[in-house]
């Protein structure tokens, strides 16, 4: 068996001590190692995740996992970009809000850089989503350039992007399936190959928002937001939505907003979450027809406006939040992102 330091950190963890920037570095090394067996990788990230990750060591993580990225050689986009990402683990069910926010923001042109993965915790992930909508996952760093010229976005699929990911993610499946989550949940949203200056990002948890702000504030993030929409007392789902009170954090230009949001602070009326409820990859392809032909649920007509209004305000685009909600309903009612749909299906074809 090969010799790792995963035994001797995961004792430290499970005796609730906290990993200097060493050990992570140590530790992400033999995580994604594919000599080092998946028992004790399993056993780490599940006493990780028990003692309650601090943003500083998700920050490490995250910049372990940044250095052993693919180059996508985006950086002249990077500086203006935004991602649209949660972190899954909710286990809410919401349909692929952020997939569809992504392609209002280009067809607002905003450029967008999303980072994603098919669905781990949940029956569609973006990538299954983005690639039933035209988008070839597989699209080398340089065809993902011309889709950031050409379309406004590029999605950075995470297993082409991320090589030290493989050894990690038949570990990560396994305790997914017994309702284990693992940093790499949290991990994903902070290691875009592309770097973007600006993130709106879903958090799984009410009590992670805090923390994951952190973490990007010490990653160096431009502007952004961290929010985790409240269910009710017992669930919550990894988006801001006109269903949900919404626990909301900013970052770097934007890090003085602590707070709570609700849809009647934007002039949205408070949808039922039911609304929201996505399905498979057949049963979303389909709302995602039906919104753009103006048949969608209307609590999901706002959440996917609000999102995109929320992030028109992180690029500086207007002066409040609510200001660019009317102008996102209209990219997604009026056309704008059913000509979008149309144009990645020949981008990519």
């Amino acid at each position: 068996m090969v010799a790792s330091p995963l035994a001797a950190l995961t004792a430290q963890l499970l005796a609730r001590r906290d990993l200097a920037p060493a050990d992570v570095a140590a530790a992400a090394a033999a995580l994604a190692a594919a000599e080092v067996p998946e028992a004790p990788k399993a056993d780490f990230l599940t006493a990780l995740a028990e003692k309650g990750e601090t943003a500083t060591e998700v920050a490490a993580f995250a910049a372990e996992f940044r250095s052993r990225a693919v180059d996508s050689g985006v950086g002249a986009w990077a500086a203006e970009a935004i991602d649209i990402v949660g972190t899954g683990g909710d286990h809410a069910g919401g349909f692929n809000i952020s997939s569809v926010v992504v392609l209002v923001l280009a067809s607002a042109g905003v450029t967008v850089m999303k980072h994603g993965n098919r669905g781990i915790t949940s029956r569609c992930g973006s990538a299954d989503l983005l690639a039933g909508l035209g988008v070839d996952l597989e699209a080398p760093p340089e065809k993902q350039r011309r889709a950031l010229g050409e379309l406004g976005f590029a999605f950075f699929f995470a297993p082409s992007y991320h090589p030290a990911f493989r050894s990690i993610t038949p570990v990560r499946r396994a305790l997914a399936a017994r309702g284990q989550r693992t940093v790499f949940n949290i991990l994903g949203p902070l290691t875009n190959p592309g770097r973007p200056g600006r993130i709106l990002l879903g958090s799984f948890a009410d009590g992670w928002v805090p923390r994951l702000a952190g973490a990007l504030e010490v990653l160096g993030t431009e502007a952004g937001l961290v929010a985790h929409g409240r269910i009710d007392a017992t669930r919550g789902i990894d988006e801001l939505t006109s269903a949900t009170v919404n626990r909301v954090r900013g970052v770097g230009r934007l890090r003085d907003l602590d707070g709570e949001w609700r849809a009647a602070d934007f002039g949205l009326a408070p949808a039922s979450f039911s609304e929201l409820q996505g399905g498979d990859l057949a049963a979303n392809l389909a709302l995602v027809e039906a919104l753009v032909g103006g048949r969608g649920p209307a609590g999901l007509v706002d959440t996917i406006a609000l999102n995109a209004a929320v992030a028109l305000w992180i690029c500086g685009r207007t002066e409040t939040p609510a200001e660019g909600i009317p102008q996102a309903r209209e990219l997604l009612l009026g056309g704008a992102v059913a000509r979008k749909i149309a144009d990645v299906r020949e981008f990519y074809r």
